[in-house]
């Protein structure tokens, strides 16, 4: 090794959501509290550069940083459009820079945690400890943490099927009031579908201001202008011409059953959407970013090798199935989710996309799917 390498007792390759998360939660742990840990990334982020959504059946560790909540949810298609109660669930949202900001307080509270502006270009097994190299020199861990996508082998690979949820958003301010914030509308494929699973998601924070974010789950991503085209057509459409866009984002996150934990090793883990911790039916990653990190302090405390964190379970059979119907005919998406809440109620929907129901709930959830698709997609993945 060289002799220029610095060692920590943990080291956090980048500083987004899932790596600050994680130093937050090990900063919350007196476990922690005489280790050294080492958090790497090119930038500190503090500017609103994400938008995070999830729903909660409690109060959370989050709500003091929510920027709003919702108690019911609108859902639109050909075949229903209704106002739903999601109670005892909240649908919270959070700006990514009151999460920043909420971290790097905490962290900085802490001696032993240490921030360094490098660009790491690769994270390695070496015979016994993690090694990070950067553009500045090198560290090694026996606990590397890695929230990077650094390999496209995910896309490269025929056996599972990969989407993007990809999206542009507008953060629109009326003169007058003209949004309704008691609810959010979770899908509107009221929208043209062409060809794909396109839908508006809107998030009114207040009679005045809400966020319009026109999404897909397809493969391919479009042309910018065909984003920002889409949300002026629907405003137009719904009468609101009297606005200004006070920010915009835009994103594309993986949607895939790919086994990233499968990179794992002994002292590297990888967290996050490089460490497939993006739900893969529907791309919501805040929420398992929650659970995780929760749960993988608690390994870390137990010392054993990080790549006997990840447990594989039925449900990501399930996502692999919807994954291989929208991957062979994007243009369903609208009809299946319409078809789910139409037929199934939200708080039941929740509790499935949290992996928390039981199998007889979910044999009752299939029973209201169409049976011909997820029947074929099932034959074809068994045999």
């Amino acid at each position: 090794m060289n002799s220029s390498t610095k060692i920590y007792d943990y080291i956090i390759v980048g500083a987004g959501a899932s790596g600050l998360m994680m130093a937050y939660r090990m900063s919350k742990d007196a476990y922690f509290k005489n280790k050294t840990i080492l958090i790497l990334d090119k930038e500190k982020k503090t500017s609103n550069d994400r938008t995070w959504c999830f729903w909660e059946n409690r109060k959370g560790a989050w709500n003091a940083i929510l920027n709003h909540f919702w108690k019911s949810i609108i859902f639109k298609g050909d075949s229903i459009s209704e106002t739903l109660s999601i109670k005892p669930y909240q649908y919270k949202m959070i700006r990514s820079s009151d999460f920043y900001d909420n971290i790097w307080v905490e962290i900085s509270k802490h001696q032993n945690f240490e921030f360094k502006i490098e660009s790491v270009k690769s994270v390695q097994q070496e015979h016994n400890l993690g090694k990070v190299i950067t553009d500045s020199g090198s560290y090694s861990s026996q606990n590397i943490i890695n929230s990077i996508l650094f390999t496209d082998a995910y896309k490269k690979q025929k056996q599972y099927p990969v989407l993007q949820q990809h999206f542009v958003g507008y953060f629109v301010k009326t003169k007058t009031a003209v949004f309704d914030d008691t609810a959010a509308t979770f899908m509107d494929f009221t929208v043209p579908q062409k060809g794909n699973t396109r839908f508006m998601y809107i998030l009114p924070y207040s009679k005045n201001e809400a966020l319009f974010e026109y999404t897909l789950f397809s493969k391919e991503l479009l042309e910018y202008e065909t984003y920002t085209n889409a949300i002026t057509e629907y405003l137009q459409e719904k009468n609101i011409t009297d606005y200004e866009i006070i920010e915009k984002e835009q994103g594309s996150i993986p949607m895939t059953s790919y086994k990233f934990w499968e990179l794992n090793s002994k002292n590297v883990i990888h967290i996050g959407t490089a460490g497939g911790w993006s739900k893969a039916s529907t791309g919501f990653t805040f929420k398992n970013i929650d659970k995780k990190t929760t749960n993988l302090v608690q390994h870390l405390k137990k010392q054993k090798p990080l790549n006997t964190f990840h447990k594989t379970n039925r449900f990501w059979f399930y996502d692999l199935l919807l994954l291989d119907i929208l991957s062979q005919k994007n243009e369903l998406g609208a009809a299946i989710f319409s078809k789910m809440f139409k037929s199934i109620s939200p708080q039941l929907i929740f509790r499935f996309l949290d992996e928390q129901t039981t199998f007889i709930e979910e044999l009752k959830i299939f029973s209201k799917m169409p049976t011909a698709l997820f029947s074929k997609a099932l034959l074809k993945r068994l045999f």
